[in-house]
């Protein structure tokens, strides 16, 4: 009975693969390359995490799961370590369209979340990306094969600056405008 469940269960979370949208998260592409890069113009390189996430109604963003890392040497440093291919992209159905946006932060971080609220987030692509129509097998349909990032553009990581350090500044603003 336990292995009839088991095998059951497994089924059923392959079967559900099959009706999400499927993408390829590379940032070297058939339309060409996107690479990220430190504001000294080498690779983003050790220590930078990207990950993709779906933005959804009102710019929502929802961390699709892959994240990877960045190759170490030089040139080679502005691209990712590993290119996810194909993975589901949860509640979008095959043939339909979904908005993307790439983001990278330190790794010592841990998430974008936690990055944006520390100060280590170091950037977002500079506009989004729609694909038109993501790939799978659509209910009743013939296959579609899963695309790639195409339209993802390079960027310059810039670290942006934590809440403490805005506040920092913004207190020594008052007290030195006071002062004169």
């Amino acid at each position: 009975m336990k292995k009839l469940l088991v095998t059951l269960a497994a089924v059923l979370v392959s079967v559900s693969t099959f009706a999400q949208g499927q993408i390829i998260f590379n940032n070297r592409t058939p339309s060409g390359d996107a690479p990220v890069s430190r504001p000294n113009g080498t690779g983003a390189g050790a220590g930078i995490t990207a990950q993709l996430y779906l933005v959804g109604a009102g710019g929502a963003l929802t961390p699709l799961t892959p994240t990877t890392t960045f190759r170490t040497t030089s040139p080679a440093a502005a691209f990712f370590v590993t290119d996810i291919n194909p993975f589901a992209v949860q509640g979008v159905l095959p043939g339909q369209s979904a908005t993307f946006r790439f983001v990278a932060w330190e790794t010592s971080a841990g998430s974008f979340e936690n990055a944006r609220l520390t100060g280590a987030l170091h950037g977002q692509s500079p506009t989004d990306v729609t694909i038109a129509q993501l790939g799978g097998t659509p209910t009743g349909g013939a296959p579609i094969p899963p695309p790639a990032l195409n339209g993802l553009q390079a960027f310059t990581l810039i670290p942006e600056p934590s809440t403490m350090a805005l506040g920092v500044l913004g207190a020594a603003a008052l007290l030195f405008r006071r002062r004169k």
